[in-house]
């Protein structure tokens, strides 16, 4: 059996799928990397996009060693006896870690230095952003480069070429659910492709959803369908009908919509939707999304069903969507204000409220700004008239 991920894996950035604004002609990474001056780089990206294969090209292209480690599993020693190796050496290493986000401290130290020094080059890669993982001294010593998911057509033409290269056939139906059900992760596709095709060169849409009955998808890279469904959905709970959410619910659920994308929508409509009106809507949700995420399906259906009938049956409020959108407005639009010497660090000024029987009149803002509007609904009336009454006193 063929690995095709090995196989279809580009060698030069002109056999690259996707992430054009990284590889193309005249880009800022292939520029530094034709004028061999690559930066300590970390990519961050969804998986499945290329990040290790990015790292493998700047390596090849560099004619550089290639080190490759996991953040998870890599030793500190694995790295000095490196260093030692090349430390009079002409050529300089690439040290690639993935998982860089889980770089601990001691480990991120050990590497200065050589960053420093530019003794070796390292390049990190994660699914996150590693900005708030990686430490100032880190940052300060290279770059951060974003990679996208494929999008459908960067998938197609990959399948495509994977076809080609092993003299497969896909019917039309299952190229397309090879696509969409991938979620832009090039290496889940290449992976599915891989084992439907042990013993047989005609794939079907029956011999793909044998292997993955349910998409990947969290949404993003579904057909224009899958959108109608969701915003379906999430316009009926916002309207109070739970027999139309349910009914959209159930749709998704058939079509092989990932259950945690779901949950995480409503997560979202919880706060967005329902906000301080119903606050314990947050919190079923945010409990359902671990859940969901820990039983899948079949079972994780019925605790969509009672998220969304909830969801439904519970007063609606925006004033918090409302509010945050309108104070950043206000942000960028130059309200920069100065914070009340008051209620600044460390001043022997400020009055602390439980002195005073939970609340007492001092300025917080150095200029009067109004953002949030509690509407007389659900829980939210309460908050509104116990801040009332309060100011009142």
């Amino acid at each position: 059996m063929a690995d095709l991920t090995y196989l279809l894996r580009p060698k030069i950035f002109d056999d690259f799928v996707g992430q054009q604004h990284l590889v193309s002609e005249g880009s800022a990474l292939r520029a530094l990397l034709e004028n061999a001056q690559v930066p300590h780089s970390f990519f961050y990206g969804p998986p499945g996009c290329g990040k290790t294969t990015l790292a493998r090209i700047i390596a090849a292209k560099l004619d550089s060693p290639f080190y490759e480690f996991n953040a998870t599993s890599l030793k500190i020693d694995q790295l000095r006896k490196i260093f030692s190796q090349y430390e009079h050496a002409l050529q300089k290493p690439l040290i690639f870690i993935d998982e860089v986000h889980r770089l601990a401290k001691n480990q991120q130290e050990v590497l200065l230095p050589v960053m420093e020094t530019n003794a070796v080059l390292v390049i990190g890669a994660s699914t996150e952003n590693p900005y708030f993982s990686l430490t100032a001294a880190m940052r300060s010593r290279s770059m951060l480069f974003e990679l996208k998911e494929h999008t459908d057509e960067d998938l197609r033409a990959l399948a495509e070429r994977a076809c080609d290269k092993e003299h497969l056939s896909l019917e039309d139906e299952a190229l397309r659910y090879l696509v969409i059900s991938s979620n832009g992760d090039a290496r889940a596709m290449l992976k599915l492709l891989e084992f439907a095709s042990v013993g047989k060169k005609e794939i079907s849409l029956e011999d793909l959803k044998a292997l993955r009955p349910h998409s990947l998808n969290d949404g993003t890279g579904e057909a224009s369908v899958h959108y109608d469904l969701i915003s379906a959905m999430i316009k009926s709970i916002r309207g109070s009908d739970p027999d139309a959410a349910v009914y959209y619910l159930a749709r998704l659920i058939e079509g092989g919509e990932n259950p945690t994308f779901i949950a995480r929508r409503l997560v979202i409509l919880a706060s967005e939707d329902i906000g301080n009106a119903n606050p314990q809507a947050l919190t079923l949700c945010t409990s359902a999304m671990t859940s969901v995420a820990q039983i899948g399906y079949p079972e994780s259906r019925i605790i969509l069903s009672q998220a969304v009938i909830y969801l439904s049956a519970s007063p609606k409020s925006n004033s918090a969507y409302n509010a945050i959108n309108q104070a950043q407005a206000a942000i960028r639009e130059g309200d920069i204000l100065d914070i009340p010497k008051t209620i600044q660090q460390n001043n022997k000024n400020y009055l602390y409220p439980h002195d005073f029987g939970g609340w007492v009149e001092q300025r917080y803002l150095s200029k009067e700004l109004r953002f949030v509007e509690f509407k007389p609904i659900g829980y939210e009336q309460k908050m509104g008239e116990w801040l009332g009454k309060i100011r009142q006193k």
